[in-house]
């Protein structure tokens, strides 16, 4: 069986996980409108979601490393979807609240495992995994598309229509399942080396500052968008939607010049290049806000998947709690810093709270200054070191 349906049919399943984590920033809008939530009433729904997954992620990671629960992929598939299917029930914002935070447990119960599995069907190949990754940035891309066409004409009472990727999402991880058990005996490799902690310590701050610049974002771009260009609440939409789908370019983009020129080199230049990136998005107004929306997005999902290949090449031993905090710890925190910025849009305005977001991508590179390539052999397509 070739090797490409397995990663094909887990970057499918990813499409439909991630949707949920999508799903939460593009569902803001509405609970303001509907709900007369502030801003930072809204981002603790964001909040709601990154936390729990934040500190739960790394735990399964722990767990994924000393027993494989391939189970957990059509479960907590199932578990978001349902989650975000019911946040729109109900007036109660407590309710809400842990419905939301119920997806976040879903979805951080997924990625590990995801990541384990993805890393046995690939080998090991950056790229592979940069295709595994694409999954879940068109999931982000889409969320803001299907909410629209779920709650703009049915209101948030429409909400459980939204379970229908998690169906399908589970019923995926299942095949894949057995397309990856079929190919494990030619895909799988042992674990070289050992552990470096304080390298990918390094990494997982600087994925810390990339994370808070993208849910930042995540949580107000459709709101601020709106302002900026005048365009209401398709123009929220639209930009929100570009944000996602930028990333599924840089994702593939990532892998490929990581193939070339190392994946060290590509990610310090991403993350030079967001901070110009994401000082158009805040201060350019009008249509030239959706290009850096798209230069930003890119710069920012560039090293996504290689952040991930380092993060388990730099803990050989422990792929399972590298996928947990490459994908979930470092990623998820970004959603603390949400109702601060909620809480500063309240008291002045989105724009002076956006505005540190520009400087942190600058903090990230000062971390990946002098980081070196995880010294492991590798298989497929990493360059030669």
């Amino acid at each position: 069986m070739p090797r490409t349906r397995p990663i094909t049919l887990m970057s499918t399943g990813h499409a439909c996980v991630d949707v949920y984590q999508g799903a939460v920033a593009a569902l803001v809008p509405y609970f303001v409108s509907e709900r007369a939530y502030t801003y930072a009433a809204a981002a603790g729904l964001v909040l709601a979601a990154s936390l729990l997954s934040s500190v739960v992620q790394p735990l399964f990671g722990a767990l994924t490393d000393r027993w494989p629960l391939p189970w957990l992929l059509p479960v907590s598939t199932l578990v978001a979807g349902i989650g975000i299917a019911f946040s729109g029930v109900g007036d109660s914002y407590p309710l809400t609240l842990a419905a939301i935070a119920l997806s976040g447990i879903g979805v951080a119960a997924y990625h590990p495992e995801a990541a384990r599995v993805a890393r046995s069907a690939s080998a090991g190949s950056h790229t592979a995994m940069s295709w595994f990754s694409l999954g879940g940035n068109i999931g982000f891309a889409t969320s803001p598309l299907l909410v629209a066409a779920v709650v703009a004409t049915g209101g948030l009472d429409a909400s459980p229509l939204l379970v229908l990727p998690a169906l399908v999402g589970a019923a995926l991880c299942v095949t894949a399942l057995r397309a990856v058990t079929a190919t494990a005996s030619t895909a799988a490799r042992a674990a070289t080396g050992a552990d470096d902690w304080a390298s990918f310590a390094r990494l997982s701050g600087a994925i810390v500052c990339r994370s808070i610049v993208f849910v930042g974002l995540s949580a107000f771009l459709s709101l601020y968008a709106q302002g900026r260009t005048g365009g209401g609440e398709v123009a929220g939409t639209a930009a929100l939607f570009v944000l996602y789908l930028g990333g599924a370019v840089g994702t593939v983009l990532g892998g490929r010049l990581a193939t070339r020129w190392g994946r060290v080199p590509v990610v310090r230049w991403s993350y030079v290049l967001a901070v110009p990136a994401v000082a158009g998005v805040v201060f350019v107004p009008g249509p030239l806000l959706f290009a850096c929306v798209a230069l930003t997005s890119a710069c920012l999902y560039v090293p996504f998947s290689l952040h991930i290949t380092l993060g388990q090449d730099f803990l050989p031993r422990r792929v399972g709690t590298a996928g947990g905090v490459t994908l979930g710890l470092t990623v998820s925190v970004g959603g603390i810093a949400s109702p601060l910025i909620g809480a500063a849009a309240d008291h002045t305005s989105l724009q002076v709270a956006l505005a540190p977001l520009i400087a942190l991508p600058a903090v990230g590179w000062l971390l990946l200054r002098t980081l070196a390539e995880p010294c492991l052999e590798r298989t497929n397509d990493a360059p030669a070191r």
